[in-house]
Order: C-alpha cells, then structure tokens, then sequence
C-alpha cells in the first residue's frame, strides 16, 4: 500500500501536525515501510493457533464504589486560582 501525499496530510491535519517538504517525504517513507511490513505479517500461516486476546489473568482490582458527599462548592472555588460565580474559569484549549 502506498500512502498518498493528500492522505498524509490529511492525517496530520487531524493531529495538528505541521511538516514541511522534506519531512512530508519521510513521513510517507516511514509510512509505507510499516504498511509493507504489516503485509508480510499477512503472509504468515495461522492455521490452527489459537486466538490469545489476554495472556495474563486479570482480575478487577478496584476498589467498591462508595457515595460519598461531594465538597462543598464554596471550598471547591475558594481552591480555584479563577472563578466566575460558580464556575472555574480555566485557560481555553481549543480554537
């Protein structure tokens, strides 16, 4: 499979990822190595092998869920750096 320079960028893009001409170029490299490699990977007989979707035997180690009384919210926002009546105010992350 070969990745496609709209395809990369695409996808970096989504990940608000910037590159430039040179990088783009080993990026799709880097890209189609790893597609070439999961295609050997296709390749392989699995005839007869048995699915493993855990080898380890796990058990829930969390705690009971208890209810609790929540805090009080005028402790809550004296603990805040910013509060606007009864909401944190916090740095915006998204554009």
């Amino acid at each position: 499979m070969r990745v496609k320079k709209e395809e990369m960028k695409y996808v970096a893009q989504l990940a608000k990822l910037e590159f430039n001409e040179e990088e783009e170029k080993e990026v799709i490299e880097e890209l189609d190595r790893m597609f070439k490699y999961m295609e050997n990977l296709n390749e392989l007989n699995t005839d007869g092998v048995n699915i493993t979707i855990n080898p380890y035997c796990m058990e829930n180690k969390f705690r009971e869920d208890n209810v609790e009384e929540s805090m009080d919210i005028k402790e809550v926002l004296d603990n805040s750096p910013q509060n606007l009546k009864e909401y944190i105010v916090v740095p915006q992350v998204i554009e």
